[in-house]
C-alpha cells in the first residue's frame, strides 16, 4: 500500500461537506416523509442518499490508510464520519420500519423529533463545511446540545403518551421502536458535535 506522506488535505474537507450535505437532504426528506402521503417514494429516495453516504465514508477510511499524515487527528476523522454515518442509518431505519410497520398516521410526537433532526443537520453541515478552519463554531455546539435536550424531552413524553389510554399493544410495540430510533439519530447528532469541539478545542 502506498503511503502519501503528504496528504490532499482540501481532499478531506471537501468529502466532509459532502457527507454533512448529504446527510442534510436526508433529513430534510424525513421530514417531509413524516407530514407526506407518498412515504414510499420519498423512503427510496433516502435510502439512496444512505448508499451515497457510505460511499463517502468508504471514500475517506480509504484515504485514511493511505495516508502517514492527516489534516486533524486520525480518529477524530474516523470517529466523525462514522458517527454522521450512523445518523444517516437511523434516518433510513425509521422510513423503513414506518412502512414495515404500515403505519397509518404519524404521531404528533415523531414529527417533532423530525424536525430535531431537521434542524440538527443543517447545523452540522455548518460545522462540517468549517472544519478546516474551525473557528466561531461555539454557538453551532451550543444549538446542537441544546436541540438534543429538546429530543429528549420529546421522547419521554412520547413514550409516556403510550401507556395513556387504550393503545392496543401492538402499537405500543411499534411507536416505542420508532421513537427509539428517531432519538438514537438526535444523540448521534450531538455525538458529532462533540467530536467537533474536540477538533476546534485540539486547533485553537
Amino acid at each position: 500500500m502506498r503511503l502519501s506522506l503528504v496528504p490532499k488535505e482540501h481532499d478531506y474537507f471537501r468529502l466532509f461537506s459532502e457527507l454533512a450535505a448529504n446527510l442534510d437532504a436526508a433529513a430534510q426528506l424525513l421530514l417531509k416523509f413524516m407530514n407526506d402521503g407518498d412515504r414510499r417514494s420519498i423512503a427510496a429516495v433516502i435510502l439512496e442518499h444512505e448508499h451515497v453516504g457510505d460511499k463517502i465514508v468508504h471514500d475517506i477510511v480509504r484515504r485514511l490508510n493511505k495516508s502517514f499524515i492527516t489534516p486533524i487527528d486520525r480518529e477524530d476523522i474516523y470517529d466523525l464520519v462514522a458517527t454522521a454515518d450512523e445518523i444517516l442509518d437511523s434516518i433510513e431505519e425509521v422510513a423503513g420500519k414506518v412502512l414495515i410497520y404500515r403505519v397509518d398516521e404519524i404521531t404528533s410526537f415523531a414529527r417533532r423529533q423530525a424536525e430535531v433532526i431537521a434542524k440538527a443537520t443543517p447545523i452540522l453541515r455548518e460545522c462540517m463545511d468549517n472544519l478546516e478552519k474551525p473557528k466561531g463554531l461555539d454557538e453551532r455546539i451550543i444549538a446542537l446540545n441544546s436541540l438534543e435536550n429538546d429530543g429528549d424531552r420529546i421522547e419521554r413524553e412520547a413514550l409516556a403518551s403510550l401507556f395513556e389510554g387504550d393503545t392496543k399493544c401492538t402499537d405500543i410495540i411499534k411507536w416505542k421502536d420508532i421513537y427509539e430510533t428517531l432519538e438514537c439519530a438526535i444523540d448521534e447528532c450531538e455525538h458529532v458535535a462533540n467530536v467537533i469541539e474536540s477538533i476546534v478545542l485540539k486547533h485553537n
